[in-house]
């Protein structure tokens, strides 16, 4: 699946990742059928070019999606940011889209907070 020339990669049955996305990307999402979309990525990370989480949330919602905004850095994710991607994945309506700057980061954070407890 692509977005605005982005690659959206499947990572569970109802749960996918992408890269960065912009706000004009939200419509097409609702298009392509998600229900919810969880930005991983900080404000500003990359520098003012990067699209804010205030903008994206905006089109988001406008588009009819549920949007949340779960920064996390991209070297560590801490058991905070798990719990709350924990809790993220209960909540929202699936299928459900998550990104960061290449989509790796909300893939490992998917990852960490889906597994089974020890």
């Amino acid at each position: 699946m692509t977005i605005h020339h982005l690659s959206i990669r499947p990572i569970a049955e109802d749960v996918c990742v992408a890269p960065q996305l912009w706000p004009e990307a939200m419509a097409e999402a609702a298009r392509m059928g998600f229900r919810a979309v969880v930005n991983n990525r900080p404000d500003f990370e990359h520098g003012p070019d990067q699209p804010t989480n205030a903008a994206i949330e905006a089109a988001a919602r406008a588009a009819g999606l549920e949007y949340r905004f779960l920064p996390v850095s991209s070297a560590h994710q801490s058991p905070q940011d798990v719990a709350a991607m924990a809790r993220l994945l209960d909540e929202l309506p699936r299928p459900l889209l998550l990104f960061c700057r290449s989509g790796a980061r909300s893939a490992r954070l998917y990852a960490l907070a889906t597994m089974p407890a020890a």
